[in-house]
């Protein structure tokens, strides 16, 4: 299975009234047939990425990782095969959700100048005794170029 990219619908909120008081997002939904059933979510949090700033790369070999920009915007850099990719997520990018399988190594980068907020909804949930965290090597790809 390779990296999967999902656009997620923006739908206008009203109130009583009809007025527009806001807006909300589907991150996931069991009926869009976006996950395998064996990709269903264990866990649910949010990990912040300063403006200007790298969290990774890593590797997981024993768990997936869905990853949805909600405040700023993000590249999520991949390496599979020796190549490259880049997918975004975020206020200027219909808050796309990006599945990494277990396997690709991936970094989430912050292109905003505010703090970037990401939910990741991981399967399976981590625990302290799983021991799947991995750095990869992306010495030779250029973060500075979009």
């Amino acid at each position: 299975m390779g990296v999967k990219y999902s656009k997620n619908q923006k739908i206008k909120t009203y109130n009583s009234s009809g007025e527009e008081n806001g807006f909300l997002v589907t991150i996931f939904n069991e009926n869009d047939n976006f996950l395998n059933n064996n990709d269903y979510l264990k866990q649910v949090y949010l990990t912040v990425v300063k403006p200007n700033n790298i969290k990774g790369p890593h590797l997981h070999y024993k768990r997936n990782g869905l990853f949805t920009c909600i405040k700023g915007n993000i590249r999520i850099v991949t390496k599979e095969n020796n190549e490259y990719k880049s997918f975004f997520s975020g206020e200027d990018y219909n808050y796309n959700s990006i599945l990494i399988p277990k396997g690709i190594p991936a970094a989430l980068q912050n292109i905003s100048d505010i703090d970037a907020m990401v939910i990741n909804l991981p399967s399976p949930g981590w625990t302290k005794e799983m021991q799947d965290e991995h750095s990869a090597d992306f010495s030779d790809f250029d973060f500075k170029k979009l």
